[in-house]
């Protein structure tokens, strides 16, 4: 095989694994994790099961990407989060109610123990907690108007931005996300306009 036809095959293949992401995104968020199977994902992208196994060897497997590729979508550059983008998140956010449907059916089945997911959840809010500590910090030093710490805050910040999430998916005519989070930054003490 030349080069030039091994390279071809990686990026078909990248190009097929790609596909059986976003199909089980959508298979998730219809179905939920456990209630969808590598069978539909497969049927969806005009696989075999096995073809798909060739991609993913197991549906945990399958799973993970689908989580690193929506944190992919997420970053940001050098990976600082700065106060003032994060109501451009929400607003994205707002846009792609698949994705944010997706990981919220995630989150909830991921508090059960044994879930595939519980380890990447935990480890992602860790991080997610200490990058928005960080981006206080930047904004607003050791103490926020509120008087409170950076670290006592983030956990709060993160909360509001999945609770919101969960009260549009359930409601969106009445819930609107990005002008409850600007409201909730005004009591942070941002001026937002």
């Amino acid at each position: 095989m030349s080069y030039g036809d091994a390279m071809s095959a990686r990026t078909r293949s990248g190009e097929r694994r790609a596909e059986i992401i976003r199909a089980a995104l959508e298979v998730i968020a219809e179905r939920g994790y456990r209630g969808a199977s590598l069978a539909a994902v497969a049927e969806r992208v005009g696989l075999t099961q096995q073809g798909l196994l060739h991609h993913f060897p197991t549906k945990d497997a399958l799973l993970v990407a689908v989580l690193e590729e929506r944190d992919r979508w997420d970053a940001v550059p050098n990976g600082s989060w700065r106060v003032d983008l994060l109501t451009s998140l929400v607003e994205y956010n707002a846009m792609r109610p698949g994705i944010i449907q997706t990981f919220s059916a995630l989150l909830g089945e991921s508090v059960t123990e044994g879930h595939p997911a519980r380890e990447y959840f935990t480890d992602r809010y860790s991080r997610v907690r200490a990058s928005m500590a960080v981006a206080l910090r930047t904004e607003y030093g050791d103490r926020l108007p509120n008087g409170l710490s950076p670290e006592r805050t983030a956990p709060l910040l993160v909360a509001v931005m999945d609770g919101l999430q969960y009260q549009w998916l359930l409601d969106p005519e009445s819930v609107d996300m990005p002008g409850a989070f600007r409201d909730f930054l005004r009591l942070l003490g941002e001026t937002v306009e």
